[in-house]
């Protein structure tokens, strides 16, 4: 079940990348994610309230949906879109993949979990891949202002994603599901940005086009309600440094889709980062052997 998680996760926010770039165009892209969330909330709640499984939270349930839509469903979005003005959409990629280690970090700093050295390792080997599969695109570019000042946009991105893993882990550890929190969260998290753009006097416009809608339908139903709803089970499943090292093979799938729809040409340093993004999935979802296992391996080659 959680492979199957897993590989829809990658698959799904691995082809997002399409349907965002039909998005561009009249819309003002901060519209356009209110439409995303607003309408993923109400397809959620809808699927809740038919089912009977939308469960009851009280205020601190709310308190968190409303941090983890903050951090998960506005800020990161734009942060990210932000950033992708002044920098290589592969450095974007590089930055938000260290999520891994983050997450990491997070779940050592608030919830007492041991950082474990093989999802540190394959974290690192991730971004070393991951570098070498944009490095066309990362090595023509200084260290300018606009350049710098998009990293850190990039950079605090990702601490909200990570944030907000940390909060959905928090929620399911309290007994609440993915389902009812998205929708709480989403719902909270466009809001505040459809109050941001009216206090910053975006007009909320629509294409009524097979192009916009269609690419906004798929950001709603598989990029948000399914896709969403798939990663955030995998951290309260598997934690949330592994379920993190989806960020890593997104990148991955894109460039395959690239290779098909677009002509994206394979090169020897990608293939070689292509093998080491492999090698650190592998790193990262290798169990680590027991202490009491590792103690009679030693016993017996001492008898030996």
């Amino acid at each position: 079940m959680n492979l199957s998680l897993y590989l829809l996760t990658v698959l799904i926010w691995g082809t997002t990348w399409i349907a965002l770039k039909l998005q561009l165009g009249v819309v003002a892209i901060p519209v356009s994610i209110v439409y995303r969330f607003g309408l993923a909330a109400l397809v959620l709640f809808a699927l809740l309230l038919v089912s009977r499984k939308l469960q009851v939270m009280n205020r601190r349930g709310h308190l968190i949906c409303l941090a983890q839509g903050l951090c998960l469903f506005c800020i990161n979005f734009m942060c990210f879109l932000t950033a992708s003005q002044w920098v290589p959409s592969g450095l974007v990629a590089v930055v938000f993949s260290t999520a891994t280690l983050w997450n990491a970090l997070s779940a050592r700093v608030f919830f007492g979990q041991k950082i474990a050295r093989n999802v540190l390792m394959g974290g690192g080997l991730g971004l070393l891949g991951l570098g070498l599969l944009f490095w066309p695109e990362l090595a023509g570019h200084t260290a300018s202002p606009q350049i710098l000042l998009g990293l850190g946009l990039a950079l605090l991105g990702t601490m909200c994603f990570s944030a907000g893993n940390m909060l959905s882990s928090l929620q399911q550890k309290a007994g609440l599901k993915p389902l009812t929190t998205n929708a709480w969260g989403m719902a909270y998290g466009a809001s505040m940005l459809a109050l941001y753009c009216g206090f910053q006097g975006i007009p909320f416009d629509m294409e009524w086009n097979t192009r916009y809608i269609g690419s906004l339908l798929y950001l709603v139903i598989p990029g948000s309600v399914i896709g969403f709803t798939a990663y955030l089970t995998l951290v309260g499943r598997m934690g949330p440094e592994r379920a993190a090292y989806c960020t890593v093979l997104f990148p991955v799938v894109a460039l395959n889709v690239s290779a098909f729809a677009e002509g994206y040409q394979w090169t020897a340093p990608a293939l070689a980062g292509l093998v080491l993004v492999m090698l650190g999935n592998v790193l990262v979802f290798r169990k680590p052997r027991p202490a009491l296992d590792i103690c009679r391996s030693e016993l017996a080659r001492e008898d030996r």
